[in-house]
């Protein structure tokens, strides 16, 4: 049996080096669609897509409940081959060629390609993320239909980066300070204690994590004091909450001798490739902490953690350094189950430009949807 469409490909156009998008930038690509023979399409349409979704089960004795949460940022539809009857909630248009005309439902032997370009609303969304039991996706998906035929689709994502305007949140250019002090007990005898200080919040990546800690050791011992950024990824459905967390790197300072005082700086390079935070999403979050902690021996460790907001490189100017640091910021503690949006103010179009419960449920509420199958390729 011949095959009539022998294939059907979405392409997009990069607008940068790193192959990244944001709020306002223009996604331009084609649809290439190859027959081997004369065949009428219904149907031929392309549809840009953003949204957030999580799901995951667990098991209450002999129950399994499905814990499923999406958000919807946008969705809009291009027809390039348009059906007789148009229909449906989302925003569409009917594509021409260069010449103005609607495109022909009757396509002939060989390859054929149609050409789309869609801006990306000017709103707050977070940027891509693809997690454990949770994903953020902006997606472009070719759908070809025949009739009596089972459609043809194909897709491929792009990476969102969320625009932040630091001028609008200076509170991410704030230092922040702690203090802990600890009583030694059994095997150690005396005090240990640190006063530190980190430069600000927001940190660009690639860029130094500057610490100052005055740390007091009035201990029998000796200690040594350790820095560890860790990252904690939050997924939330139904009043529920799931948590992975990962140690990114650690350091280890010199030690300080028993009955001495030392003020101790470290800078900790922060990777180029640490994906930026994301706070601005409903039902996922990834977020970063710097724990300084002091290495006690026979004792459990004194420890201060600061929320830590990693910002994409690409947010910074060419040829102009980050702000320096002011002299906190508004974070919820990590078990909250119902986060609110992280208030980034969404860019502004150009001018003349549109502006477009913790307890289990009861067993009769517990149903397989969607399918768990599917989740994998759904986006």
């Amino acid at each position: 049996m011949s095959i009539t469409v022998k294939s059907l490909k979405v392409t997009y156009n990069p607008v940068n080096e790193k192959n990244t998008f944001t709020s306002g930038d223009v996604v331009s690509g084609h649809v290439t669609v190859e027959v081997a023979k004369d065949c009428q399409i219904a149907s031929l349409l392309i549809k840009f897509k953003g949204k957030a979704e999580v799901l995951w089960t667990e098991r209450y004795g002999k129950t399994t409940v499905v814990y499923h949460a999406k958000d919807k940022y946008f969705s809009i539809k291009q027809y390039l081959i348009h059906d007789k009857d148009l229909t449906g909630g989302d925003t569409q248009t009917l594509l021409t060629n260069q010449n103005g005309q609607t495109w022909s439902n009757v396509v002939s032997p060989g390859c054929h390609v149609y050409p789309f370009t869609f801006q990306i609303p000017f709103q707050v969304m977070p940027s891509s993320f693809d997690g454990s039991v949770g994903k953020i996706v902006y997606l472009l998906e070719a759908k070809l239909s025949r009739s009596m035929r089972v459609p043809q689709k194909d897709s491929t994502k792009i990476n969102f980066v969320t625009k932040a305007d630091l001028r609008s949140h200076p509170e991410l250019m704030m230092p922040q300070h702690d203090s802990k002090d600890k009583k030694m007990k059994f095997f150690n005898s005396g005090t240990v204690a640190m006063d530190v200080n980190l430069e600000r919040t927001g940190f660009f990546q690639g860029e130094g994590l500057k610490v100052l800690a005055s740390i007091q050791n009035n201990s029998s011992r000796q200690i040594k004091p350790k820095y560890c950024v860790y990252k904690k990824h939050s997924f939330f459905a139904r009043g529920k909450r799931r948590v992975c967390t990962w140690d990114l790197f650690k350091e280890v300072g010199e030690p300080i001798a028993p009955f001495n005082k030392e003020n101790v700086t470290r800078v900790l390079s922060v990777p180029l490739d640490l994906e930026p935070s994301i706070l601005n999403c409903s039902i996922i979050k990834m977020e970063y902490r710097l724990r300084v902690y002091l290495d006690v021996k026979y004792a459990s460790d004194p420890e201060i953690k600061f929320p830590i907001v990693i910002l994409p490189v690409s947010q910074v100017p060419a040829g102009v350094a980050p702000p320096p640091a002011a002299s906190g910021f508004g974070f919820e503690p990590f078990g909250s189950t119902n986060p609110p949006a992280w208030g980034i103010v969404p860019p502004q179009p150009p001018a003349g430009a549109p502006h477009p419960s913790d307890a289990p449920p009861p067993y009769g509420a517990c149903v397989m949807y969607p399918p768990l199958t599917d989740f994998g390729n759904k986006y």
